[in-house]
C-alpha cells in the first residue's frame, strides 16, 4: 500500500526565490494547458489526452525559456493534474451532482505545490539533505524515518510560508494482532464522538477557542484595507493565516490520536455515511461542523485500519438518532433533547449512545456478506 511521510524543510533565501519562480511557471503551464484542452473540445470537439499536452511542453520552451528552470518530469506532472481535474468534473456531471465544478485557472500564488513523480530522477534524500534538480541540497527534519520504498515527492508551501516535503512510499502492511472487539461510532457536536460502549470523546473545539483571536485580527486586517494601508493589511494577513493554521494542525493532530486509539482497540469500526456539508440548519451550527471535521477524522481511520489489517464499515444515517436500539421503534426528539425515552421498552439512554448502538448494530450485517 500507499504511505505519505510529511516533513518540514528549510530553504536558503536563495532556494525560496528559486521554487517561487518555478510555482509561478507551473501555474502558467497549468492554465495554459487547461486552456488548450477546453479550446480543443470548444473549437473542435476533440477531448485532448495527457500525452497531447505532454507533448506541447517543447514547443512552449522555445517561447518561454523559464521552463527550462524547472525538472521535465515536474512539468510532464501538471498535465496528468489537469487531467484529474478534469476526470473528477466528468465524474460529478455523470453522478448528477447539483454543482459539478469546471476545473478553474489558477491565480497569482495560488499555485503551492510541485510533484516530482519518478524518486531518483531529479529529486532524492542524502541523510537529512533533500537533493532537488535545479535547486539544491535542502535541509530536512526527519522527526521519523522514512519507510518503504520512496516513489514520489511532492514539494508545498503553506500560505503561512512554510515548506514541506511529502514522500509517496510503497509499504508493506503491518497488520495488528486481530480482536473480537467491535464498536460504532456516533459522531457529533455536543460530544466529538459517542462509542456504542457508552465512552465520550470531548469536543475539543478548536476553532471556538481561537475564534476571538481571529476576530481581532481580522478587524484590524479590514482597518487597514479600508485605510489603504497595504503594508499593515499584509501584516495582518500573514498573522491571520497563522491562527487558521494553528488550528488546523491542532485539529489534524486531535484526530491522528484519536483514530490512532480506536484503530489500536477495535477489529471493526462502524460510522455513518455522512455529508457534513449539505448539514446545518443556521449559520453558527454550519461552523460547528465544520470545526469538528468528522470526515478527516474518518478519513484517517479507514487509512490507519487499511493498514492495520482492521475494517471500517460506513452505514446509512437514516433515523439511527430516533431508532430505539433495544426494541427498534422511532421515538421522535428534538435537537434538546439529550436523553433516549423508548415508551415501547423503556430503555433510557443517553442519546448519542442510543445512535452510536444502532449504528453498529446496522453495520455488523455486512460483516456475514
Amino acid at each position: 500500500m500507499r504511505k505519505s511521510f510529511k516533513y518540514r524543510i528549510y530553504l536558503s533565501n536563495g532556494q525560496r526565490r528559486i521554487l517561487a519562480q518555478q510555482f509561478e511557471v507551473s501555474r502558467w503551464v497549468y492554465n495554459e494547458t487547461l486552456a488548450e484542452r477546453k479550446r480543443a473540445y470548444e473549437e473542435r470537439g476533440e477531448s485532448l489526452r495527457v500525452y497531447d499536452t505532454q507533448a506541447m511542453l517543447p514547443i512552449w520552451k522555445r517561447t518561454k525559456p523559464e521552463l527550462k528552470l524547472i525538472h521535465s518530469q515536474v512539468l510532464q506532472n501538471i498535465s496528468v493534474r489537469v487531467d484529474l481535474a478534469f476526470q473528477a468534473f466528468f465524474r460529478r456531471v455523470k453522478a448528477g451532482a447539483e454543482t459539478v465544478g469546471f476545473p478553474r485557472f489558477k491565480g497569482f500564488g495560488r499555485y503551492d505545490s510541485l510533484t516530482y513523480p519518478q524518486y531518483g530522477n531529479g529529486v532524492r534524500l542524502e541523510g537529512t539533505r533533500l537533493i532537488l534538480s535545479k535547486v539544491g541540497a535542502v535541509h530536512v527534519v526527519l522527526h521519523r524515518p522514512v519507510e518503504g520504498t520512496p516513489k514520489t515527492v511532492t514539494l508545498t508551501r503553506s500560505r503561512t510560508g512554510t515548506w514541506f516535503a511529502v514522500f509517496s512510499c510503497e509499504v508493506d502492511v503491518a497488520p495488528l494482532p486481530p480482536t473480537d472487539a467491535v464498536v460504532g461510532v456516533d459522531v457529533g457536536l455536543a460530544s466529538f464522538a459517542t462509542l456504542s460502549t457508552g465512552e465520550e470523546i470531548a469536543n475539543p473545539r478548536f476553532y471556538r477557542r481561537d475564534e476571538a483571536d481571529l476576530k481581532r485580527v481580522q478587524q484590524r486586517k479590514d482597518a487597514a484595507k479600508n485605510a489603504q494601508d497595504w503594508p499593515e493589511n499584509a501584516k495582518q494577513k500573514g498573522i491571520l493565516a497563522k491562527i487558521h493554521a494553528r488550528i488546523a494542525n491542532r485539529r489534524a493532530d486531535f484526530a491522528h490520536k484519536r483514530s490512532r486509539a480506536l484503530v489500536n482497540a477495535y477489529q471493526v469500526i462502524v460510522f455513518e455515511d455522512l455529508a457534513p456539508q449539505e448539514m446545518g440548519r443556521s449559520r453558527g451550527m454550519r461552523k460547528s461542523i465544520m470545526d469538528v471535521a468528522w470526515t478527516q477524522f474518518i478519513q484517517m481511520t479507514i487509512a490507519k485500519a487499511e493498514e492495520a489489517g482492521r475494517q471500517v464499515i460506513l452505514v446509512n444515517p437514516r433515523d439511527t438518532t430516533k431508532m430505539c436500539s433495544s426494541c427498534g421503534k422511532l421515538v421522535q426528539k428534538a435537537l434538546r433533547d439529550r436523553i433516549h425515552t423508548c415508551p415501547h421498552c423503556g430503555l433510557v439512554l443517553g442519546r448519542d449512545h442510543n445512535a452510536a448502538r444502532n449504528i453498529l448494530y446496522r453495520g455488523l450485517p455486512s460483516l456475514r456478506l
